[in-house]
């Protein structure tokens, strides 16, 4: 397919391959801990290996490269901004991954404050003092530069792991 060594990324949708074929009697689903298992043991990794910040950078990363495909792929209202956030909602919730609101929304600067409940990465762990949700910051920067074609960042502000019971994001367009 590719050679593993590059320097920029080379992931398609393809690469997920068939499911459904693949798992005829297993489906598409799996347990969140066994989610969780590979998230939390590969960022451990990566922090042993590389330190926190290069561990934050590559999960960031990796969460916006997701964001674009997951907007590329399953993304079908792409016109008005709350037929996009209300297809986005549905999907994230389907899918398991989040109950997705808008807490506040400035359409003209394109700056909200965004909150998952019952978030796929954290929801139901022990308060700690890591931030988790790396990859989701840089997954909605992902599906709202796919969407308006402009760089954001994205900054957890709340989290379950902080004793917040939703994890909040601020949400503004890069400079």
């Amino acid at each position: 397919m590719f050679k593993e060594e590059r320097e920029e990324t080379k992931f398609q949708w393809a690469m997920l391959g068939d499911v459904a074929e693949g798992r005829p009697n297993l489906g598409r689903t799996t347990d969140v801990a066994v989610y969780r298992l590979m998230q939390f043991t590969l960022r451990d990794t990566l922090i042993k290996e590389f330190g926190v910040a290069e561990a934050d950078r590559v999960f960031y990363e990796s969460g916006k490269t997701a964001g674009k495909h997951f907007f590329d792929r399953l993304i079908t209202r792409r016109g008005e901004f709350h037929e996009f956030v209300a297809e986005l909602q549905e999907l994230l919730k389907n899918m398991g991954v989040g109950i997705l609101r808008i807490e506040k929304a400035d359409l003209e600067n394109f700056t909200f404050t965004m909150t998952v409940a019952e978030d796929l990465d954290c929801s139901g762990l022990p308060v700690c003092d890591e931030e988790i949700c790396t990859y989701d910051e840089g997954f909605i920067a992902g599906l709202l530069t796919a969407y308006t074609s402009r760089e954001f960042i994205v900054k957890e502000i709340d989290c379950w792991c902080s004793g917040d019971r939703v994890c909040r994001f601020d949400v503004k367009p890069a400079a």
